[in-house]
């Protein structure tokens, strides 16, 4: 482009973006999909159905379930997790852990799965009218919460098949206090240790923090917004493991030859965190927004965490 400048023209406030529908009440931002909701209720058969779950996923792990009986084939398995992840990414964060779970099977799913499936509608079901409120801070804090569930599907799955060991990274990213990404995801290799674990998955969430964090400066620079994360210390990661608190900080170095098989990811952690001026802190397990990413939670827990990343 030849001119820097960009023409805007405002249009009124904003009622819907690409089926999320968005709602201003008592200053809260609100943005559900209820059209969406309804339609993956429809898509499994749940419209006569008036009974609920209070979570969408059990508390043990939904392993790959080899000599299972197959699915039915009653619902289209492959359409409805599709839509689940749409829904689970806009404005459902408490669905991503179980939607990412049967979307792992998604090419030979089993009656078990197709279960897990009908208990994410179940619980759908009980919260069609919600979705993600948001309540912003005057302040522009960006916040980032990594968890790790370390070798979760262990005793779950076939010893035999590496894929039972590995460990599972969740993480939400918080700007002035309101959730603006989140992912639950299984790590792409073995690690061997619940720290190393937690330090792959601190690895990953600051792969998609940094990236916000240099376009708020641009943005903010532009706007004359006061925010600047380098002078102000308004960039915080959230830990709730002592083992990777210890080796994260600054200074003494833990470097020792034990820690040798996750060197590159603690050096490039630690070459990061000087210059961007990132406080690593210290959180209570029961206060870490990630762990609703990396495990199913019992029904107090999991309302305890949803109500602090999504207002209700």
């Amino acid at each position: 482009m030849q001119n820097d400048e960009i023409c805007l023209r405002r249009e009124g406030t904003a009622e819907g973006y690409l089926g999320v529908d968005i709602k201003t009440i008592n200053g809260q931002i609100h943005l559900t999909q209820s059209g969406l909701s309804n339609r993956i209720i429809s898509a499994l058969g749940l419209n006569k159905y008036s009974n609920s779950c209070q979570t969408p996923a059990e508390a043990a792990p939904l392993p790959k379930d080899v000599d299972g009986e197959a699915a039915s084939g009653t619902i289209n398995y492959a359409s409805v997790v599709g839509m689940l992840l749409y829904l689970s990414g806009h404005s459902r964060p408490d669905l991503s852990f179980a939607v990412h779970q049967c979307a792992r099977y998604t090419f030979a799913p089993t009656r078990r799965h197709e279960q897990a499936l009908l208990r994410i509608g179940h619980y759908l079901k009980g919260t069609l009218d919600k979705g993600l409120i948001l309540n912003p801070s005057p302040e522009l804090h960006l916040d980032c919460y990594p968890d790790a569930d370390f070798a979760g599907l262990w005793k779950h799955e076939d010893s035999n098949d590496p894929h039972c060991v590995r460990s599972r990274t969740g993480f939400v990213i918080t700007l002035a206090h309101c959730p603006v990404i989140w992912a639950s995801k299984m790590q792409t290799e073995i690690a061997l240790s619940t720290m190393e674990a937690e330090y792959i998955a601190l690895s990953t969430a600051c792969r998609d923090l940094f990236p916000i964090m240099d376009k708020l400066v641009e943005i903010t620079a532009i706007l004359n917004i006061p925010f600047t994360p380098g002078s102000n210390m308004h960039v915080r990661i959230h830990e709730d493991n002592a083992g990777t608190l210890i080796l994260g900080k600054l200074e003494p170095r833990r470097m020792t030859p034990r820690s040798k098989h996750y060197a590159v990811k603690y050096h490039w952690f630690r070459e990061q965190l000087l210059p961007r001026n990132i406080e690593l802190v210290k959180i209570a397990t029961q206060d870490q927004l990630g762990d609703i990413f990396t495990k199913g939670l019992g029904g107090v827990a999991f309302k305890r965490v949803r109500k602090q990343l999504m207002g209700w």
